[in-house]
């Protein structure tokens, strides 16, 4: 990489990991305080109404931000015509949420969740406001606004949620918290961001940029719907306490797994879009962002799947404990969801969104089979089904990277299997060693002592490429 390319993407992981991980940070403690009063059934009935939230989500964006990032000569109209097609479509699917909302409280069999759905739908339309500024915020790699944006919002609302819990509202806690984080968020997107929308519309504009996010947005409401499918089935077929454990372990997971596959995401995307034409270059960026990415969050999720049962035990107490099996076998299916993004970046920075919807179509297809098989031996065996559903999407993932820039699934393997074996054989220390020990609090210490220093000792002891460029990447910048 270049100096100023280099630059640029230190600036903006480091930015965006400040963000992810501050904002999470508070949001995971403030969890924490909550589920320790409330009930697993609470967060069940939360994760039932999430496909529903996440699906209007991605038809707002209908992949228009993508597209604004990938647009090398991005105008205002641009910009006005994508803030006006995202308000009127978050109107209509709150419309939408607001009307059916009996019908999916029948469909659990949970009346409550009428109610429930006609409030947090908001955070729909909340959301169709901000989509074009968080769009240019990340063109100009400038984390540091959003950052500032998203963590006093997860003050603010946790502050409130922590008080409603205490003050006995229940669910309703977790519903208040949610919309006063999104309100408070945009608020202060408004206040920091520069831009503002002009008195324009353009259909050609539309019609260019929807050629290209149409396909992403394609994409993503099928991916919505696989990842969500679970929380479906779990609350369809098993109960709302089932779905409340299901959830929670996801929730484990995701704060290393999808914060940093977040983070990939908004700083690869833009930095390997100002590449773009050139292969060579982009190959050896490209490759590096894998190697460096899986170097992070291996031992990270592998490390977790270790310690998940005192992990749980200690932060919200006996009664989640199955949480703890679930998360033991999730965190080895989201250790892959970074080199997943990374794979996937490069089909929207070639401009092959065709491709990513595609790819994303076989991929559902099989993780929906995997699913059918799994369902009936329980939760424990759907969990073990998405560590294959994983696996096999990132031999699909790879099949097209391979042939854009030649580095296929062999090639990438070839470069993350180090990281790999470092990361696996932490993992059986880690278990082993706190296996003996007494007490949970006791084995959550020596359990991320013991595999922090062996994983630095047996990468340094093996001489580690990616340690070594890692480590040089921090201190150039």
């Amino acid at each position: 990489m270049t100096e100023s390319l280099k630059h640029k993407t230190f600036k903006g992981t480091l930015w965006s990991s400040i963000e992810r991980f501050s904002v999470q940070g508070i949001q995971f403690i403030v969890m924490i305080i909550m589920a320790r009063i409330l009930t697993p059934e609470d967060y069940g009935l939360i994760g039932m109404l999430a496909i529903f939230i996440a699906i209007s989500q991605s038809l707002i964006d209908s992949g228009f931000s993508q597209a604004l990032i990938r647009k090398q000569d991005r105008r205002q109209v641009d910009n006005s015509t994508v803030f006006y097609f995202n308000i009127v479509v978050g109107a209509l699917l709150y419309l939408i949420l607001f009307f059916c909302a009996p019908l999916i409280a029948d469909f659990y069999d949970e009346p409550q969740l009428t109610s429930i759905t006609r409030v947090i739908s908001l955070s729909v339309f909340i959301n169709s406001w901000v989509v074009v500024q968080r769009a240019l915020l990340t063109v100009e790699i400038d984390f540091k606004t959003q950052t500032k944006a998203s963590f006093s919002a997860a003050i603010v609302s946790g502050i409130v949620g922590v008080g409603m819990v205490y003050g006995g509202y229940g669910v309703w806690a977790i519903v208040v918290q949610q919309l006063v984080n999104l309100c408070v968020n945009a608020l202060l997107l408004w206040i920091f961001s520069p831009w503002r929308p002009s008195c324009e519309y353009s259909w050609k504009s539309f019609r260019e940029l929807f050629s290209f996010g149409s396909k992403l947005a394609g994409a993503g409401i099928l991916n919505t719907l696989y990842q969500n499918i679970y929380l479906i089935v779990i609350g369809k077929i098993f109960k709302a306490t089932d779905l409340g454990y299901y959830t929670r372990a996801q929730q484990f997971g995701d704060f290393p797994s999808s914060n940093i596959t977040g983070i990939i995401q908004r700083v690869t995307f833009p930095i390997l879009c100002s590449i773009q034409d050139d292969d060579e270059r982009l190959r050896d960026v490209y490759r590096r962002f894998l190697r460096l990415s899986a170097f992070v969050i291996f031992p990270m999720m592998i490390g977790l799947s270790a310690v998940a049962r005192p992990l749980v035990i200690l932060l919200l107490k006996e009664q989640w404990i199955f949480t703890a099996v679930l998360l033991q076998i999730l965190c080895f299916s989201m250790m892959w969801y970074p080199i997943h993004a990374i794979n996937l970046n490069l089909l929207q920075v070639k401009g092959r969104s065709d491709l990513f919807l595609k790819l994303e179509i076989y991929k559902k297809i099989i993780g929906v089979l995997i699913l059918c098989i799994t369902v009936p031996m329980g939760l424990i065996a759907m969990s073990i089904g998405t560590i294959f559903s994983s696996v096999i999407a990132l031999i699909i993932n790879t099949y097209y990277t391979g042939k854009l820039i030649q580095v296929g699934f062999l090639r990438q393997m070839k470069d993350l299997v180090p990281t790999l074996f470092y990361s696996l054989s932490m993992g059986v220390i880690v278990y082993i060693t706190i296996y003996f020990i007494p007490t949970n609090g006791l084995k959550l210490v020596t359990g991320i002592f013991v595999g922090f220093f062996y994983f630095i000792l047996i990468t340094y002891l093996t001489g580690s490429k990616d340690r070594r460029e890692l480590i040089a990447f921090i201190r150039n910048n």
